[in-house]
């Protein structure tokens, strides 16, 4: 019987602590048996709206990239600095390589085949994972993560943000959600072991509560495997930050967020993977909300919420 630490019986049926919605933990520990560690690497690769194919200069939040992992050398060398920071915070043996700078299905098929199958060899390495866009997945592409899968389950991190194609081009995603669309069920129909998870961003500029759950019921409705929750954050020196420096954007604050995302977590699936509430950003050059800087607090509010509402992940969700 599962208990909830907040009082009684949780409800929610795939969880056995008190989070009330799928987490990435949980799945991790019901396929590998046991916690695993992301670790994220840069490949070198870049992205058709940084070179000039479909934009330039990136999205407008974008600094270097999407992630944590910028240069760094050798990828056998990064993931083995990434495992020894991990270590110093708790003992792990299983990981999952995470391809997360840039957009990593951004080259030819044969640099990617190499690179995918370097990664995958990594040891312990139990899934590997690989951040892009939706439109960088062409037939021949989804070949090669399909060919991938079968010495290794593959995690495609497909960023999507928003169903708004006005919002789109205000942040210059350089995609509408049609495209989207149809990389998403081109990889979803292709077969293999792929896990599609769909990346959402809350406070994006124009955007209120009702366009964020809208964009979360119009996911819910493709029954992804996973999904990731990201808060906008204002980095230095992005044309984001140019618009907060003007008045033009304001961030999220807490409560707000808080609220959006347990509306969220109503209308998706049970069975999807929630791998993230909120995200990260580099304490160096995160501008704002500075709140953010709290994750804890931040998940904290939102078991607390759930908690409140007497709800749970899927509750609003029709088949």
């Amino acid at each position: 019987m599962k208990r909830d630490t907040q009082a009684g019986i949780n409800p929610f049926p795939y969880s056995d602590s008190n989070k009330r919605y799928h987490t990435f933990e949980y799945y991790l520990r019901q396929r590998f048996g046991e916690k695993c560690a992301r670790i994220s690497l840069d490949a070198g690769f870049t992205c058709p709206n940084i070179d000039g194919t479909c934009g330039a200069g990136g999205c407008i939040y974008c600094l270097d990239g999407s992630g944590s992992a910028r240069g760094g050398g050798e990828l056998a060398e990064q993931y083995a600095a990434g495992i020894a920071a991990i270590q110093k915070k708790w003992k792990c043996s299983k990981y999952i390589p995470y391809l997360q700078a840039h957009t990593n299905t951004y080259a030819p098929v044969e640099i990617l085949r190499h690179i995918y199958k370097e990664a995958s060899s990594l040891p312990g390495a139990v899934m590997l994972a690989i951040a892009t866009r939706p439109d960088c997945l062409d037939p021949e592409v989804v070949s090669v993560l399909v060919e991938t899968s079968r010495s290794i389950p593959v995690l495609v991190e497909l960023g999507l943000q928003t169903i708004h194609d006005d919002t789109a081009v205000c942040i210059n995603r350089g995609h509408s959600y049609s495209v989207f669309a149809d990389g998403y069920h081109r990889l979803r129909d292709a077969g293999g072991d792929i896990s599609i998870c769909i990346h959402l961003i809350n406070g994006l500029p124009g955007e209120n509560k009702e366009h964020m759950i809208a964009s979360a019921r119009s996911v819910a409705a493709l029954k992804p495997d996973m999904v990731k929750l990201h808060l906008l954050h204002v980095l230095q020196n992005t044309p984001l930050h140019s618009l907060y420096l003007k008045g033009a954007y304001t961030p999220m604050e807490q409560a707000e967020y808080v609220d959006v995302v347990c509306n969220q977590l109503e209308y998706f699936p049970p069975q999807t993977v929630i791998a993230r509430v909120t995200g990260d950003a580099p304490a160096d050059v995160l501008v704002a909300p500075l709140w953010s800087r709290r994750k804890t607090a931040v998940s904290n509010d939102i078991d607390k919420e759930l908690y409140r509402r007497k709800s749970f992940q899927g509750m609003q969700f029709s088949p």
